[in-house]
């Protein structure tokens, strides 16, 4: 099992900036009923000045560890694949673009008539990598080969509405290294986005401090453990700390409580 990010594209540009691509759009949802087809474009520019990119695209899996890191897998080995669904031209899964040239793949998802099981939702992920590496430096000035690869992540769902449910599961706050440890579980059988927003208040004197949003990303039956530092805690005194989880539901917020006393 294979882990890396899907920022590898971008720490290779800091090592040398000779060589460059940009895919786009990061993420491609499709929602289809049994049977039916879908397609949607993804944008491939190679943003490199001089130099030619031979380009290769493929197909694989992904998913998240419990730290919200991606994780990668060989295509259609995880349970909720939909890798094999995807079909791409022929002439789009090998290309060539030069300096500045940029090309449109289409990528169409056709969900099967009898599904083989019950999940609501399905991913895979997209590889588009450079496949002639260019002679490159690392900031010490080393020789090294440099090539580009991107992943764009692509989700499945059914036509039909499905609830979602977020549940906080564990709330700590560490005093002595001032690290809010949150632990949360998505109850639903979709994909969840949001933000957590987080407020300190001292009870005796009303201060307020509110830390800056935390944007997270869960799959279907995710548990998500964070560690958020807490800057500007200072004032001596007892304390009611609210963390607020909006996941885009209009009509329901998951919240917790903890007291706690700064001494």
């Amino acid at each position: 099992m294979k882990k890396f990010a899907f920022l590898l594209c971008f720490l290779m540009i800091q090592i040398s900036a000779q060589t460059g691509l940009s895919v786009s759009p990061p993420r491609v949802y499709f929602e289809t009923a049994p049977g039916s087809s879908s397609t949607q474009k993804i944008t491939v520019t190679n943003v490199s000045a001089k130099h030619t990119l031979d380009l290769a695209v493929s197909l694989g899996d992904w998913e998240y560890d419990e730290r919200g890191e991606n994780i990668m897998h060989p295509a259609n080995t995880l349970e909720n694949s939909c890798a094999q669904w995807i079909t791409i031209n022929k002439e789009d899964t090998y290309f060539t673009l030069a300096p500045g040239e940029r090309k449109d793949i289409n990528v169409t998802l056709t969900a099967p008539t009898v599904a083989k099981d019950k999940l609501a939702a399905h991913t895979a992920l997209l590889f588009v990598s450079q496949m002639n590496p260019v002679e490159g430096t690392d900031s010490k000035g080393a020789k090294l080969k440099v090539s580009v690869k991107s992943g764009i992540k692509i989700f499945h769902k059914k036509s039909e509405t499905t609830a979602r449910k977020i549940e906080i599961q564990d709330l700590k706050f560490d005093i002595a290294k001032k690290i809010l440890n949150l632990q949360f579980k998505n109850h639903s059988e979709l994909w969840i986005d949001g933000k957590i927003s987080t407020d300190f208040i001292n009870t005796t004197t009303g201060k307020k401090i509110s830390i800056d949003p935390t944007v997270f990303y869960t799959l279907p039956r995710d548990v998500r453990k964070l560690s958020i530092p807490v800057n500007g805690l200072e004032e001596k005194g007892a304390y009611n700390l609210s963390v607020l989880i909006d996941y885009g539901d209009d009509n329901v917020l998951e919240m917790a409580e903890l007291n706690f006393n700064y001494e």
